[in-house]
């Protein structure tokens, strides 16, 4: 019999945990609404908290019989200018303000700058942005003590209030104590997603994979503008990739963003690497039970590029409608997907095939399936690996991640297309194929006479050995001639 668990869509759903939705029972709603994973924001709460979060989450996945992906999201390092004799000033429009490293508590004119590196590297002509960018500086002169600047944006700023450096490399590294701390919980917790954030050069991403020790997938996080002058290295050292379009928004001009979104999309699609797309999606619905129109339009034209997945973060994790903001954002991408034209302009980018077997095969996969009425692709994998070359030709239709490996199970749960089942192993191509069919038929990816792709790798168990494409039919009945549990 079927499991009525299969998405009715190929884009993932990632929902943010927080005080509005981590008991128990609003996980179980996000999760039958549609949320397929969830990420765990480390900038909040303490780790009593997160590790009571994600047993919840565990717990919710023992319940429901399908891997749940959990993402950890550093909060990576943060700058802030000090303190206020009044704990706030009035910068003046167009007049002159210095931060300086003075610890004295700060006035209309100058304000404490904790962070001697800042001091060294900024240069004439050089912005800084404070709160989120509401107040915007221009650099005068930069010396080795104080950075005199002129506002061109003035206003009310308040103690320890953010500083964005967008136009220069900032010698601060991506993991703070804070972090590495936090990394180790995750890794102890066995998250399944690492999400890195303040990546600016592919050594960040070195150094928090050499941290993680093997345990888990890194996503890098592209919200600093001098990340994008690497984005390719970036994207090669990570395993998947975000695009955080909180800090890109503050440290870039608004028109700005949209293409450069498309750009890091499009980037990690060709190298294969999940891609999701974050912050302000359903930005309303903090306190709205509906969306606005150019809400569902940022989240559909994310779903038209071919995002692996979208996410959730106020929304679900503080907002008054997290479970009403899950169900609209399915709703979208079932509509999108659905739509004719959809395949067409989700192909618009172009993936060449490296010259390796898996990839040759990963390709045919989808072209059979435009060929012939396929019903799915089956994949056999240890690593994940051929379920993400496959993923990365967009097929027309779902894959079917059959895989021994819980985690495996567990971390594709951000691939597009992908349904992940773990079970157990296959020791020869006759044991591939029934099993193969009985999954398919108990997971509702086909009918009596359905033909299906299985793709593998022989001999069996070996990593990086995908070689073997066959197509197959269901007779219908594999579960009733099959009693043995899977």
């Amino acid at each position: 019999m079927a499991q009525p668990d299969k998405r009715d869509r190929k884009v993932k759903i990632l929902a943010t945990v927080g005080p509005a939705s981590r008991s128990p029972e609003m996980l179980e709603k996000l999760f039958h609404a549609g949320a397929d994973a969830f990420r765990v924001n480390m900038s909040h709460g303490d780790h009593a908290t997160h590790a009571e979060t994600i047993a919840n989450i565990r717990a919710l996945e023992a319940k429901v019989k399908r891997p749940i992906t959990v993402l950890c999201d550093l909060q990576g390092p943060k700058l802030r200018v000090g303190t206020f004799r009044e704990g706030r000033a009035v910068i003046r429009h167009s007049g002159h303000f210095t931060l300086d490293r003075n610890p004295e508590p700060g006035d209309e004119t100058r304000v404490c700058l904790p962070h001697p590196e800042l001091f060294g590297i900024l240069q004439k002509g050089q912005r800084l942005l404070i709160d989120d960018g509401k107040l915007r500086l221009r650099v005068i002169r930069a010396e080795a003590d104080s950075i005199l600047c002129s506002a061109e944006v003035g206003g009310v700023i308040s103690d320890r209030k953010g500083v964005n450096v967008p136009d220069a490399v900032v010698p601060v590294p991506a993991l703070t104590e804070k972090d590495r701390r936090d990394l180790a919980f995750a890794v102890e917790h066995m998250a399944d997603w690492i999400a890195l954030s303040f990546v600016q050069r592919p050594e960040d991403v070195a150094e928090a994979r050499r941290l993680m020790g093997g345990q888990g997938a890194l996503m890098a996080k592209i919200e600093k503008p001098a990340a994008i002058s690497r984005l390719e290295e970036i994207i090669e050292l990570s395993d998947g990739i975000m695009v955080a379009r909180g800090d890109l928004g503050v440290e870039l001009n608004p028109e700005e963003v949209p293409p450069l979104q498309k750009r890091i999309v499009e980037s990690a699609r060709r190298q294969g690497k999940p891609v999701v797309v974050a912050t302000q999606m359903l930005e309303s619905m903090i306190e709205a039970p509906t969306p606005t129109r150019a809400e569902v339009s940022d989240v559909a034209n994310a779903v038209y590029d071919g995002a692996d997945a979208v996410m959730l973060s106020a929304e679900t994790a503080a907002g008054a409608w997290p479970e009403e903001a899950v169900a609209i954002m399915n709703r979208i991408a079932v509509q999108v997907e659905s739509d004719p034209g959809y395949g067409a302009r989700v192909h618009f980018i172009e993936t060449l095939p490296d010259p390796t077997t898996s990839d040759a095969l990963a390709q045919a996969c989808a072209s059979i399936a435009q060929t012939l009425p396929i019903a799915g692709i089956i994949v056999f994998t240890g690593s994940g690996s051929t379920a993400r070359r496959v993923a990365r030709e967009r097929p027309g239709v779902p894959m079917l991640v059959l895989t021994p490996s819980e985690r495996t199970a567990r971390k594709v749960g951000l691939l597009w297309g992908a349904h992940a089942v773990a079970t157990k192993d296959i020791g020869s191509f006759e044991e591939m194929i029934a099993k193969g069919k009985r999954m398919a038929l108990r997971h509702d990816f086909g009918v009596a006479g359905s033909k299906l792709v299985a793709l593998a790798g022989v001999p069996f168990g070996t990593p990086g050995a995908t070689n073997l494409l066959h197509v197959v039919t269901l007779v219908g009945d594999e579960l009733k001639r099959h009693q043995a549990a899977d």
